[in-house]
């Protein structure tokens, strides 16, 4: 017999559907996607690949402060999350996170290919392990302690 737990409702949610886990999916495939660009760019030096990175970490950000907003809703107001080291430890790598990325996008923004490549690359490469890292934890918080799911249905 299935054992059920208490669930853990979002406060930010349209019709029940928490927004955080709605709205992140993007924002990873973007910056994710951005580590295996900027090695295209150091293979071919073809600007593509530095025009599309540029636009992916600007989208990963953006979307990602976005995303972000939601989950801090639900952080700050509900006070079975607020409890929760794994709920916390998740937000503080998703704002290291984030900061990263904005950080890649914006020496993106103002600098040439040229002197940027390796910087770029480097930030690519950790925010990608931050984002598995901050990924495992929002998973934990959905798989292991019911965070914003309806096990009533």
């Amino acid at each position: 017999m299935a054992e059920y737990r208490d669930t853990i409702h979002s406060r930010a949610a349209i019709g029940g559907h928490p927004l955080h886990p709605m709205l992140i999916h993007f924002p990873v495939a973007a910056l994710t996607g951005l580590l295996p660009v900027d090695l295209a760019y150091l293979w071919t030096l073809d600007e593509f690949w530095w025009r599309a990175g540029l636009w992916l970490s600007g989208v990963g950000a953006l979307g990602g402060w976005v995303a972000s907003i939601f989950g801090l809703i639900d952080l700050v107001s509900v006070r079975q999350i607020r409890l929760k080291i794994t709920a916390w430890c998740h937000a503080i790598l998703a704002v290291m996170m984030l900061s990263l990325a904005s950080l890649n996008w914006v020496l993106r923004y103002h600098d040439e290919a040229v002197s940027m490549q390796y910087w770029a690359l480097y930030l690519s490469a950790i925010t990608a392990a931050l984002i598995a890292l901050a990924a495992y934890l929002g998973g934990r918080l959905v798989y292991e302690h019911a965070v914003g799911v309806d096990v009533e249905r």
